[in-house]
């Protein structure tokens, strides 16, 4: 029995009802999200014929990924100002606005400027709501122990996936209708997300409300000093690059790409050197480098599924069903639907004697393996394809061991990540957690031009390989990184530690 049952409190699912607020919130988010995300690629490839932007597939394919990177890569300074500015409850606020404004540009039928605008809204939006919204959760549950703490964030994770079945609706809006209405329903579901947020704040028992570490006047100065400097010479170098005509969208993917693997190097070997973080904080640290490392690698195949695994899906997969042809961007949904089906089989694993003797690294090992299995199946369904196409039982069974690696690690690094964070940086490293998505997906991107040169045989077979190696060797360094952890001498407290 919780406390909150035993004061006669309302409750959701035994946890704090504060958690409901935040937990519809983050689904109407995803809901926004996991929709545009399902069928841009579709939409950047199709030919004017069909609206679309008539793009070539490999760069299609970067800037989805690039894309994808950046909506999570913005999370550090989006988590840095809700410590120091906003506080986290006005940052997620705001955050949706942006977010909804993104996806309202989209909904234009005015051609690729509105686009472009669409998705840098949306990046800069979710910036600032996706690090905040997953602290703030973890706040609910501050003086309570760790296995109660992770049973809230797999309820919440459920939430995220309830909401990335966004598809069935603007997918086949999007492909059925016209890909602007998809984008529409998209701006509305972050409209009904934030709706709820504002009349449900009041149970956040003041979670959020106040900057952790507020800046001070003389750093407010210094910090207006920088922006206008950085926007001034963004401003510059963007000039030169149009006026020289190399302002591509090859060349920016790249550019960004570079940049989502440079910034986590330094911001982690910045925190590992600050004076704000204690000798003990500092040793689990080293061990978080270890799990960022390989949650990049993880989200470099995993996060393929809206790119190489949907346009192999839009051509090698036989959708028609009775004379009917299913929406592409509906084989989306077999990954969040499976997780709904298993969430709750490994959250109970993790909460018994079974998920008390894996630790976290044992976990993050897993996923690594059961990704690269996934993609090894995929390199089995286009041999099979050939030129041809082949059941949907092929994506069915990819996604199964992907959701068997996404439920071992996303979750546990989400968790693990408020747990490992050194106090003066709590919402930042909400942000580098989120920072190894970015960098895997950016290359993630790039590497999905490799495809075309490849075959997609060769390619899939390739990184699955890769990935299944990069498993094993986490799995050869699960006592050091528990030692590090500080979990070598004792049971891990619980499995989403």
């Amino acid at each position: 029995m919780t406390d909150a049952s035993v004061r006669g409190e309302r409750t959701f699912f035994g946890h704090p009802w504060g958690l409901a607020t935040l937990f519809f919130t983050e689904m109407w988010e995803r809901f926004s999200f996991y929709g545009l995300r399902g069928i841009l690629v579709l939409f950047l490839i199709a030919p004017p014929a069909e609206a679309g932007l008539d793009m070539d597939e490999g760069t299609a394919k970067a800037l989805l990924g690039v894309y994808m990177s950046m909506v999570y890569f913005v999370a550090l300074p989006g988590g840095w100002i809700a410590d120091r500015i906003l506080g986290a409850r006005r940052a997620v606020l705001w955050g949706g606005v942006v977010i909804m404004l993104g996806h309202v540009s989209m909904a234009v039928p005015g051609g690729a400027g509105f686009v472009y605008l669409g998705l840098v809204l949306i990046i800069l939006g979710t910036g600032l709501l996706k690090p905040n919204i997953s602290t703030m959760v973890g706040k609910l549950y501050e003086g309570q122990d760790d296995a109660r703490r992770d049973a809230g964030f797999s309820i919440f994770y459920m939430g995220i996936n309830i909401g990335s079945l966004a598809p069935f609706l603007v997918g086949w809006l999007g492909e059925k209708v016209n890909w602007h209405a998809g984008f529409g329903a998209a701006a509305v579901g972050m409209g009904i997300g934030l709706l709820q947020y504002v009349l449900g704040s009041r149970h956040l028992r003041g979670v959020g409300e106040a900057p952790g570490h507020r800046l001070t006047p003389d750093e407010r100065r210094t910090l207006a000093r920088y922006v206008l400097g950085g926007l001034a010479l963004t401003a510059a170098v963007v000039a030169i690059l149009a006026g020289l005509g190399e302002l591509t969208v090859d060349a920016v993917t790249v550019a960004l790409t570079v940049l989502a693997l440079v910034v986590p190097a330094v911001y982690l070997g910045y925190l590992l050197r600050s004076h704000e973080v204690t000798d003990d904080e500092r040793v689990r640290l080293r061990a978080y480098v270890w799990l960022f490392v390989g949650a990049a690698v993880f989200w470099m195949i995993y996060d393929q599924a809206p790119g190489p695994l949907n346009v192999f899906a839009d051509e090698h997969v036989d959708l028609d069903f009775f004379g009917w042809r299913m929406p592409t961007s509906w084989t989306q949904n077999i990954n969040p639907i499976l997780i709904i089906c298993f969430a709750g089989v490994f959250a109970w694993l993790w909460t018994t004697r079974f998920g008390r003797r894996v630790s976290t690294p044992h976990k993050f090992a897993f996923a690594l393996v059961m990704v690269g299995l996934s993609f090894v199946v995929m390199s089995m369904a286009a041999a099979a394809a050939g030129g041809g196409r082949v059941t949907i039982a092929w994506l069915i069974a990819v996604y199964l061991l992907q959701v068997f690696g996404e439920l071992s690690l996303s979750p546990v690094g989400l968790s693990v990540t408020t747990r490992l964070a050194p106090h003066a940086f709590a919402s930042q490293m909400m942000g580098v957690w989120f920072l190894a998505t970015a960098a895997g997906d950016a290359v993630g991107g790039q590497v999905a031009r490799l495809e075309d040169a490849w075959g997609d045989v060769r390619y899939f077979l390739t990184l699955g390989a890769f990935t299944i190696v990069a498993g094993a060797a986490m799995f050869a360094f699960v006592r050091s990184l528990r030692r590090l952890m500080g979990e070598e001498h004792a049971p891990p407290a619980t499995g989403r530690a």
